[in-house]
């Protein structure tokens, strides 16, 4: 049975972030996810998670910046990761050690390591480099504290100039660091988007011990599933065969803006996951 964790940086959006724990309880689910946390203490988040008997499973590091304001300047004007950008490697460090803080205070195994835009002077290889040479310092850092590190593959159309796009360049790139402790954050709309095949790149990859973590979307247009082009009865389904066939069992993040965004809606548009939570 597939476990479904609530992003509550685009579901409830008609809450203040704060309340969206307690609604995410309510609807059922038992864990949570979402973007970046650095805007709210520690200790308030853990109090809201520990309130509603959630487990958080998942955030970002900061997507640019040396501090709690800079952080929230750097996502606002548009830098999307440091990880694989040359000459950035300090402002990565300082991020990833905060995120580590936070970490450990929300009981959080997993820190979505964000890659980047891949800076205009930069070739692909040196982007490649850069990003192995972080992910190597930052998974020796993860696991002094027993966390994963994971990277994501984002399509070409939601953020133009992404440095990684495919499922098999986040492999070579898991496969070059050689750290068990870094591995692949599988979002299926993103996948969809870019390659399709979903269920043969489920069976391909899910085996190898190198996914950390699946996220879901609807395409195209990043609603709740049953909304547009997938079969996700089909999906959750080869998801949970392959997982019984090699022990898989992490968490299927709901990075999705629900149709409906009026007072209540996340909720409405919750019937896809009856069958499930």
């Amino acid at each position: 049975m597939p476990r479904f964790a609530a992003n509550l940086s685009m579901m409830y959006p008609d809450l203040p972030f704060l309340d969206r724990f307690e609604a995410a309880a309510k609807d059922g689910f038992k864990a949570v996810e979402y973007l970046f946390p650095y805007a709210f203490p520690a200790q308030e988040l853990a109090a809201r998670l520990k309130g509603n008997g959630l487990q958080q499973v998942l955030f970002n590091t900061p997507s640019g910046g040396a501090e709690t304001d800079g952080f929230a300047k750097a996502w606002e004007s548009g830098s999307r990761g440091t990880a694989s950008v040359p000459g950035r490697e300090a402002e990565f460090r300082t991020g990833f050690a905060q995120a580590l803080v936070y970490a450990e205070a929300l009981n959080c195994p997993r820190i979505h390591a964000m890659v980047g835009l891949r800076a205009e002077d930069a070739s692909a290889d040196a982007a490649d480099a850069t990003l192995v040479s972080n992910l190597q310092w930052a998974a020796l850092e993860a696991a002094k504290a027993g966390r994963d590190v994971l990277i994501e593959p984002i399509n070409t159309r939601s953020v133009p100039g992404f440095h990684l796009n495919r499922q098999d360049h986040a492999h070579r790139i898991v496969q070059a660091v050689g750290a068990p402790n870094v591995k692949v954050q599988m979002d299926l709309f993103h996948c969809q988007i870019v390659e399709g095949d979903l269920s043969t790149k489920i069976a391909q990859y899910l085996p190898t011990g190198r996914v950390g973590h699946f996220q879901i979307a609807e395409v195209p247009h990043r609603h709740e599933p049953g909304t547009g082009e997938v079969n996700w009865a089909h999906i959750f389904k080869t998801i949970d065969e392959v997982s019984a066939a090699c022990g898989w069992d992490g968490w299927i993040g709901c990075e999705y803006n629900p149709a409906d965004a009026s007072a209540g809606g996340t909720s409405r548009g919750l019937s896809w996951t009856r069958p499930y939570l």
